[in-house]
């Protein structure tokens, strides 16, 4: 989606996997090739103004260390700042950001210490590879603990995390230069299930105050680790109003694709912006409510789209397909945003059309 804002900004590009993606085979130049090889990234590079990628376990570091003057945004520093969860915490800690009660633990004694220090209900975190629910378990006894240290520790350990009892889950996105020029946007409110995004919805439902708060620590956060492009922030609202930051994510985020349809700039567009140096877009809301579902696969095996005129019939729906070529249970296929006077409008129209697409 950042390609397609970029494409029709009049900006060339190209994109490096290390195995086939079908979301960016239509985008112009598409290599698949082993992007940890420096001869390969060499060679993908020639041309190139800027590099950016696309999620925080791409290769940046090889594509900075290489003889040239190209940037690379995010660099690798704020990556390995915030791929390794442990690593994450640390800056955020030290940086005074409020974070929830967690351990960080080299060894399966020191996980069920933090377990009871913790009121034996935590959450378990694998270190670096999870996302979109994959690498996190909920753990309420000894036996789900040891079962989770099985599943999710690396030879590192795993990190252990109080069960914050918080009256919602929020998201901040902030687009930052490296000039140093940067823009938020709206909070917005987001739900999960099975620990992956179901719904996002904006405005927020919250207090003035609470508001503030959360974009004051998302642009600390993003100053902490000193990220340039977009960054998403997740939150933990607690029942005084009071906030935890949960997770970083340096990149165009799941919690921000309604910007496209509801926001002056979508935070496609201001990625873009940002690493190029340009000035950033507006990114406040140009419509009142907006709500945005995923739709996620429902069986194995290639896709096959159904239900999309039944989606496409409600009106004010906003339907993205994103081209992967293989469907799994609970992987992320597609979204469908609608925008609306009040969120309750929203809510009902976007679930009705996310509910109608089966893939």
């Amino acid at each position: 989606m950042s390609a397609l804002v970029a494409i029709r900004m009049g900006v060339h590009v190209k994109t490096l996997s290390p195995s086939p993606a079908g979301p960016v085979a239509p985008l112009g130049e598409a290599l698949v090739a082993d992007w940890n090889d420096p001869d390969v990234m060499a060679d993908f590079v020639k041309g190139c103004d800027v590099v950016t990628v696309e999620s925080e376990w791409g290769p940046a570091e090889v594509a900075e260390n290489l003889d040239n003057d190209i940037p690379v945004w995010p660099s690798s520093q704020t990556l390995q700042a915030i791929r390794h969860k442990g690593r994450q915490k640390k800056v955020l800690e030290e940086a005074g950001i409020p974070l929830p009660r967690h351990a960080i633990c080299a060894s399966f004694d020191e996980a069920s210490t933090a377990f009871r220090l913790f009121d034996n209900k935590v959450v378990a975190k694998r270190f670096e590879g999870s996302y979109d629910g994959y690498g996190n378990a909920t753990v309420t006894s000894e036996a789900e603990l040891e079962q989770a240290w099985k599943a999710l520790a690396a030879e590192d350990g795993l990190l252990i995390e109080s069960f914050v009892p918080f009256v919602r889950e929020l998201a901040v996105l902030v687009a930052r230069s490296p000039s140093g020029e940067s823009v938020v946007y709206p909070v917005v409110n987001t739900e999960q299930k099975d620990h992956r995004c179901h719904a996002v919805t904006v405005p927020a439902g919250i207090s003035a105050e609470t508001d503030a708060k959360a974009q004051e620590l998302a642009l600390a956060a993003a100053d902490a680790v000193k990220s340039v492009g977009i960054l998403g922030v997740e939150f933990f609202e607690l029942p005084d109003g009071s906030l935890l930051l949960n997770e970083l994510a340096p990149r165009p985020h799941n919690t921000g694709h309604y910007t496209i349809e509801a926001c002056h700039t979508s935070q496609f567009e201001n990625h873009v912006r940002a690493i190029l140096d340009w000035p950033l877009g507006d990114p406040s809301l140009r419509v009142p409510a907006a709500v945005m579902i995923n739709v996620l696969g429902h069986r194995e095996g290639p896709v096959c789209t159904q239900g999309l005129q039944e989606a496409l019939s409600i009106a004010g729906a906003s339907v993205h397909i994103y081209g992967k070529k293989e469907a799994k249970p609970k992987r992320k296929m597609g979204h469908v945003t609608v925008t609306a006077e009040n969120t309750t409008d929203a809510r009902l129209k976007a679930e009705q059309a996310a509910l109608a697409i089966q893939l």
